[in-house]
């Protein structure tokens, strides 16, 4: 006697059902591979971001701009991980707000430089090594390497998330 197709199936049927139930309770596949919440960019993005803003050097500055012609200090930073595939918000103090905060010893190339007066986040640049910084800083001015401002009341640092 020959099992009819539907006597084969079913086992089969009743394996795939269990394992979808498995995979359903235990999270999916995809949940393994995903990175954790608030996880930190690599090395590899924030260096790819500095590359970006170094790529601007001696674009004159603009307020309230974005690029990719002129810019103001967080339209640089935002535009130069944006180019790295990472987005951050508008403003200084939202990517402030949305930065891991770093000690000095810690900070590595491509990581935020905040500068901070009164409470106010009023400024920000990329981080790229040696105590510089590249940044748009004020009207009149370009996108250049700077020496951190030591003589700011607060400077902070933050590796973008």
């Amino acid at each position: 006697m020959t099992a009819s197709p539907s006597m084969t199936t079913r086992p089969a049927t009743r394996l795939l059902m269990t394992l979808m139930l498995a995979l359903g309770l235990s999270g999916g596949i995809a949940a393994t591979s995903a990175p954790p919440a608030g996880a930190v960019v690599s090395a590899a993005t924030a260096t790819s971001a500095l590359s970006q803003a170094v790529s601007k050097r001696g674009s004159p500055y603009q307020y309230g701009a974005m690029g990719p012609y002129r810019f103001d200090c967080s339209g640089l930073t935002k535009w130069s991980y944006a180019r790295a595939r990472k987005y951050l918000p508008r403003t200084a103090a939202q990517q402030y707000n949305a930065t891991q905060p770093i000690s000095p010893a810690s900070r590595r190339p491509g990581d935020l430089v905040f500068f901070i007066s009164g409470g106010t986040v009023g400024h920000v640049g990329i981080y790229a090594g040696a105590n510089k910084m590249w940044h748009s800083p004020r009207t009149g001015s370009y996108v250049k390497l700077s020496t951190i401002w030591a003589s700011f009341p607060a400077v902070r640092y933050g590796r973008v998330r």
